[in-house]
């Protein structure tokens, strides 16, 4: 047996879908040897017969929500769904009922138990008002399977962004430790070396084209996949996204010559970033699956103004890690 963590070890056995849902799982008694309780730390020896009792959390718990979804992909183990912005993916204080979670039970109630009751079908997340592609599981063994592809960063993710300014390095990868950040909990900061407060977080990025305005379209493909790990990467670079008021700067909107661009920046009800591409290997059949989707039309004014929508299609190659095809 592995010498690793309980959590660690039942996710990695493919036992439960997630670590996170291993650790709320060990820490709220349903997992145990011999009857007693465990915490997530202990370290399983040889011989441990291991107890799980999961409880049943039905999926119609949760509000539906009649909300028109646009899905893009649909089998009896997945679904692929295009988010728009402005949609937040699982309940939260002040999101309890208008969530992407709730458009989903409304549409069916196969999904997979996920983080928690109030998180079916979610294997992974977009901000609410980043727009794009987004995997859905629709049962448990599909949950585990793509869990492990994102655990071990095979999952093929390209995101689009209109940045301020114009980039130094056509190409390159930003890396960091992100934590969230101590005085603002809303809000994730970035660590050059400090692996014990935050997570390693590994941007790539590839500048696609620059318009004479001052903005800049860029191609981005993750490596992992931190809260605001984008958001974050750019700002420190200084290049934050257009429409970030969380990790930009207002003033960089008056710094624009153009009367008609300063309107059109001011005027978004989001920040310019969009899930583009996502490809992974179906969790059953193992065979490759690739999806891109267009800009949304809430950006297209903004896109068409830079002229960026004909670089927006270009074909990006990158010689790092590749697709597992």
């Amino acid at each position: 047996m592995e010498c690793c963590r309980l959590d660690q070890f039942l996710f990695q056995q493919g036992v439960l879908s997630t670590r996170s849902q291993a650790s709320k799982m060990i820490a709220g008694g349903h997992v145990t040897i011999s009857g007693k309780r465990l915490k997530p730390a202990y370290i399983p020896r040889l011989g441990d017969v291991i107890e799980i009792k999961i409880p049943l959390e039905p999926v119609d718990r949760l509000v539906p929500f009649e909300y028109p979804l646009e899905v893009i992909f649909e089998d009896d183990d997945l679904l692929v769904v295009n988010k728009p912005s402005g949609l937040v993916v699982h309940p939260a204080v002040g999101h309890r009922g208008d969530t992407l979670v709730n458009a989903l039970v409304h549409r069916t109630t196969r999904l997979s138990q996920g983080y928690s009751s109030d998180r079916p079908g979610i294997v992974h997340r977009l901000d609410r008002d980043t727009s794009g592609l987004l995997v859905v599981a629709r049962n448990d063994y599909a949950h585990s399977q793509l869990g492990r592809q994102f655990m071990r960063r095979s999952v093929h993710r390209i995101y689009w962004a209109i940045v301020y300014g114009t980039l130094k390095k056509s190409e390159g990868c930003i890396e960091s430790f992100i934590a969230r950040h101590p005085q603002d909990r809303k809000r994730f900061f970035s660590l050059k070396e400090d692996e014990a407060r935050g997570k390693r977080a590994v941007t790539h990025y590839r500048v696609i084209a620059t318009c004479s305005s001052g903005l800049s379209l860029v191609h981005l493909k993750l490596e992992t996949g931190r809260t605001h790990q984008i958001r974050v990467h750019l700002s420190d670079i200084g290049h934050p996204i257009v429409g970030d008021l969380t990790y930009g700067n207002t003033s960089r909107i008056s710094q624009i010559k153009s009367v008609s661009l300063r309107k059109i920046i001011s005027q978004l009800d989001r920040f310019a970033l969009h899930a583009s591409e996502l490809g992974f290997s179906h969790p059953r059949s193992e065979r490759w699956i690739q999806f891109k989707v267009d800009w949304p039309k809430n950006l297209m004014e903004l896109v068409e103004y830079c002229e960026f929508q004909n670089f927006s299609q270009k074909e990006v190659h990158w010689d790092l890690f590749e697709n597992p095809q």
